[in-house]
C-alpha cells in the first residue's frame, strides 16, 4: 500500500506464501474493466489498464514444477477445504492447467481425504488412489480449523515427508507467518540473505515498523507504544484470510487484556499504513440502485512464482497482480471476509 505518512512510498502489508487466491478471477478483471470503459465511451483510456496474466503465470509455474519432478503420468494435487467458498477461482487454475498442458491431470482432496486415501511407496512418492503426485498445491492448510483432528496433521506430515514438490514448502509456508516476518524486519536480518547494500536498503524501505511482543525489553517497549498511541498500530495474530486483526482503540483494550499473559507473544505489533484516499464508486450486492461516490483506499498484491531447493533457485519471476479496494473507513480489506472488492489499477503520470 502507498503510505501517505511517508510521501506515498510503497509499504509492505504482508507476504503470503500459501494459496494464490484470486489469481484466477483477478486476471479476468482487466477484461471486465476494459469492457466498462468501452461501454462508457472511454476507449482511449484502455492503454492505462496494465495487462494482468497472473492466472497463466501461476499455472505455468505449477506445470514447470511438474516437469521438474520428471514423471509424465504424475498429477498435481490441490489440497482444498471441506467447504470451498472460492471454488470458481480454484477451478480457473485447474482449467488453465488443462489448456496449457492437456495431458496433465489435476485432482482435488481435503486433508481428511488424504489421511484416508494417501500413502508413501518404497521411494517416498506420494500415492493417492492410483495417482502418483508430482506437485501439491495447498489451497487449504493455513487455518486452524483446517486441522479438526490429529488425522489432518498426520496427513500434512505425510505430504511433507514425500518427494512431491510442495507449493509452498513448509519452510516457505513458515516464512509467510507474521512472527517470521517480524523477525526478518529486525536489525541485521536482511543482511544474512542479501549482500548488496543497495538491495538491502531497497528491501528495508518497504518495511513498516514490525515489533515483537515477547517478554523482553523490546517487547515491553512495544507494549507501551501500543498503550500510548494505539491509533498508530495494528495487532496481528498468526492467522491468514482476513478478519483477525485488531485496530484503533481496540488495540489498547486488547493489549491491556493480554500484556501480562503468554498470549501476547502470539501477536506482533505493526505500524499502521495510512493509504491515500481516492473517490470512486463501490459496486456491491444489495448496494444502492444508483451508486454514490465514496472515499476508497486500495491495496496492490503482486503474484510471483519461485521454484528451488536449499541449493538452487530455478525460477523466480513476477507473473501478475491483483487490486483490492475498500471503503476508507473499513479496517479489514479481505474480499472473502466481505469487506473489500476486486479492482484493477489505472495508471497515471505524476
Amino acid at each position: 500500500m502507498a503510505h501517505s505518512d511517508a510521501d506515498n512510498k510503497i509499504k509492505q502489508v504482508e507476504i503470503n506464501t500459501i494459496a494464490s487466491s484470486f489469481g484466477g478471477i483477478s486476471s479476468f478483471f482487466t477484461t471486465f474493466n476494459r469492457f466498462v470503459l468501452q461501454e462508457l465511451g472511454y476507449s482511449d483510456k484502455l492503454v492505462n489498464l496494465p495487462e494482468n496474466n497472473a492466472l497463466r503465470g501461476l499455472c505455468e509455474g505449477m506445470i514447470e514444477a511438474w516437469k521438474i519432478y520428471g514423471n509424465e503420468r504424475a498429477v498435481i494435487l490441490f489440497i482444498v477445504e471441506d467447504v470451498t467458498y472460492n471454488i470458481c477461482d480454484q477451478r480457473f487454475h485447474e482449467f488453465e492447467i488443462a489448456k496449457l498442458q492437456p495431458d496433465l491431470k489435476v485432482i482435488r482432496r481435503t486433508l481428511t481425504q488424504i489421511a484416508d486415501e494417501a500413502y508413501l511407496n518404497g521411494t517416498n512418492e506420494l500415492i493417492v488412489g492410483d495417482n502418483t503426485v508430482a506437485v501439491i498445491y495447498f489451497r487449504a492448510g493455513y487455518e486452524p480449523n483446517h486441522y479438526p483432528s490429529q488425522k489432518e496433521w498426520d496427513a500434512r506430515l505425510l505430504m511433507e515427508r514425500s518427494q512431491a514438490i510442495k507449493c509452498p514448502s513448509i519452510q516457505y509456508h513458515l516464512a509467510g507467518t507474521k512472527k517470521v516476518q517480524q523477525t526478518l524486519a529486525r536489525y541485521g536480518a536482511i543482511e544474512m540473505f542479501l549482500g548488496d547494500a543497495h538491495q538491502i536498503e531497497a528491501v528495508k524501505e518497504i518495511f513498516t515498523g514490525l515489533y515483537s511482543l515477547d517478554f523482553d525489553e523490546c517487547g515491553d517497549q512495544a507494549v507501551q507504544m501500543a498503550l500510548d498511541r494505539p491509533e498508530r498500530f495494528v495487532l496481528k495474530p498468526q492467522r491468514e484470510g482476513g478478519g483477525n486483526n485488531v485496530y484503533g482503540t481496540e488495540v489498547r483494550e486488547a493489549m491491556l487484556h493480554m500484556k501480562n499473559s503468554k498470549e501476547r507473544t502470539a501477536w506482533i505489533l505493526m505500524e499502521r499504513i495510512n493509504p491515500p484516499i481516492s473517490p470512486g464508486y463501490m459496486i456491491r450486492p444489495e448496494g444502492p440502485e444508483v451508486p454514490e461516490i465514496v472515499d476508497l483506499v486500495s491495496e496492490l498484491g503482486v503474484f510471483g512464482v519461485i521454484i528451488g531447493d536449499s541449493q538452487k533457485i530455478m525460477k523466480n519471476i513476477q507473473v501478475g497482480h491483483m487490486l483490492r479496494t475498500k471503503i476508507s473507513t473499513a479496517n479489514e480489506g479481505g474480499v472473502a471476509a466481505g469487506l473489500g472488492a476486486l479492482d484493477s489499477p489505472y495508471l497515471i503520470d505524476i
